[in-house]
């Protein structure tokens, strides 16, 4: 074993135990950035009770931790992991990374749904993963999936695409006065009941079909509540620049924190475009705009064949979707459209069809496409790349997920070493068993945390591990109002994770997706081992973490917004 129980009670026969746990010897980042030092952490019950050279008094447990590294629990800023966390609930590749709080919510997220919306959740569930829909608040789902056990603490922004559908449905409208307050009050609701704030996608209808104004009204409202906005912005490509400025206005007009989700540039010709992004936040953070930012360490992005096609096609839902790509009039329109320039975010187009592989697909018929690209697929069947697009859309009925080639190692270091950056995954938890197997998703979802420790902290040097932990931990909590997580503290929840230094690395790949990294042995989540000696417990140990509008209530409304 990496790590050794090397005592009980401190080895003092008939003591008794001060502490359930100490861990022994470690060298302790305590997620601030600053330099580490070697001490002792002591756990009792769910919390933190010391941390410091040597724990005073003994313990029901003991690790030695010499050598090792002892790190806050690390923090996800974007997890997809809604549906998977209840079929799955031990999130394993998260958690043999030391990830101990997945957040939740782009664009849509478990939460608020219709009884429409309720039903969509139930029929798009893929072949041997069902899950039962109870719920129908943000809060209810939450509960459930910690009722059902998880392994990992929870937390969830509430969608702004999600909010738009409990009150407009699928429709490319804008809404009235009357409306926009309904929206407002969904809001307002679901950050009582401990959303972290309201979240956009704009590139993916129905969210992209929300102009300026919308969004800040939904962001006001989050902002009223303690929350803040995060957004997937309107481009990473052709419009980047346009994208980051309408969200830092949306930031200044709700006078509202901004997370900018995933911040990346894609298309070659877009490249220099991030120096320039980088500066205009730069500009923003010194005006007083609370801006930060988060990274996934690829330079692939991850998504469906949805984002390959004009937002106007997908109105109304999937049916009406698929409706229209059979339609052969239609059918020439949208290829026209998804091969010329448009208005529109193109990810297709950005990184072209010799650079979309397939990832994952519903349907047991399409299995063989997974890990074709889009090039291959449309040569075999002798049609354009955008033809075959639309055909895997239609057979899937769905997205069909895909990995994109489009982004430059240059400003993925650029990002990276921002100080306002943290990490997340941009991907659900899951095993390497099971149902899972059937696609190959974004390597994201096994090594994102462990690759910034291991590959761009330890072997490219591009930052201290102390200011790694930090971006993992500390960081994320502050943007998120955590006040009593993300750092080692007295007093504060005992989410901890102990890893080596040197071996920690990311081992997923684009071909063998389904890889643990390795290097951790040890997490806590809320003081319960749910990873011992690099292997799963199968506790129960994750909780809802809930926001600060749930504490606190909402200020009132301020005019004008």
């Amino acid at each position: 074993m990496l790590l050794a129980v090397v005592a009980d009670c401190a080895g003092l026969e008939g003591a008794t135990p001060s502490f359930d746990i100490i861990i022994r010897g470690g060298t302790i980042h305590d997620g601030s950035g600053r330099p580490p030092f070697v001490g002792d952490i002591a756990i009792r019950g769910d919390r933190i009770a010391f941390v410091g050279p040597r724990a005073p008094g003994p313990a029901r447990r003991v690790i030695d931790a010499r050598g090792k590294a002892v790190a806050p629990g690390f923090i996800n800023m974007l997890s997809w992991s809604g549906e998977t966390l209840l079929v799955a609930g031990r999130a394993e590749s998260e958690l043999r990374q030391g990830v101990t709080l997945l957040v939740m919510g782009e664009g849509e997220s478990m939460g608020p749904l219709t009884p429409a919306m309720r039903a969509r959740l139930i029929a798009q569930q893929e072949e041997g993963m069902p899950y039962a829909v109870p719920w129908t608040s943000l809060g209810g789902y939450l509960d459930h999936a910690v009722a059902r056990g998880v392994a990992p603490n929870i937390a969830s922004f509430v969608g702004a695409a999600s909010v738009r559908q409990m009150v407009l449905g699928e429709a490319a409208v804008d809404p009235d006065a009357k409306q926009l307050e309904a929206m407002r009050g969904i809001v307002r609701d679901a950050m009582r009941e401990g959303a972290m704030g309201v979240a956009s996608a704009l590139i993916y209808a129905p969210g992209a079909y929300a102009k300026t104004l919308e969004l800040v009204a939904l962001a006001a409202e989050a902002g009223r509540c303690g929350g803040i906005y995060a957004t997937h912005i309107r481009s990473e490509g052709d419009r980047f620049l346009e994208a980051v400025d309408e969200a830092l206005a949306i930031g200044r007009a709700a006078k509202v924190p901004v997370e900018l989700y995933h911040l990346k540039v894609g298309g070659h010709a877009n490249w220099p475009k991030m120096a320039k992004a980088l500066a205009r936040i730069d500009a923003a953070r010194k005006s007083g705009v609370r801006v930060t930012a988060d990274v996934y360490p690829y330079i692939a992005s991850g998504t469906g064949l949805d984002a390959a096609m004009p937002p106007w096609v997908r109105e109304g839902g999937t049916d009406a979707w698929i409706g229209r790509l059979r339609d052969p009039a239609l059918r020439r329109r949208i290829v026209a459209e998804m091969q010329a320039p448009g208005d529109w975010e193109n990810v297709l187009r950005m990184a072209g069809a010799d650079k979309a592989t397939v990832a994952g697909v519903r349907t047991a018929a399409l299995q063989p496409l997974i890990g074709r690209t889009l090039a291959d697929i449309a040569a075999e069947r002798g049609i354009s790349p955008e033809e075959a697009a639309i055909e895997l859309v239609i057979a899937d009925h769905g997205r069909v997920d895909m990995v994109y080639e489009t982004m430059s190692e240059a400003n993925l270091r650029q990002v990276m070493a921002r100080p306002f950056v943290s990490v997340s995954s941009d991907a659900a938890a899951m095993s390497a068993e099971g149902a899972f197997l059937r696609n190959r998703p974004h390597p994201r979802a096994y090594g994102a945390f462990a690759r910034v420790l291991g590959h761009y902290a330890r072997d490219e040097g591009l930052m201290p591990l102390s200011e790694a932990v930090h971006r993992l931990t500390g960081l994320p909590a502050s943007v998120l109002g955590l006040a009593d997580r993300g750092s080692l503290r007295a007093g504060y929840y005992a989410d901890i994770v102990i890893f080596d230094p040197m071996t920690i690395a990311d081992r997923a790949t684009f071909a063998e997706p389904h890889r643990y990294a390795v290097g951790v042995s040890d997490v806590f989540v809320n003081g319960i081992a749910a990873l011992r000696d690099g292997t799963p417990t199968g506790a129960a140990s994750g909780r809802v973490v809930r926001g600060r509008g749930s504490k606190s209530g909402c200020a009132p409304s301020r005019s004008g917004i």
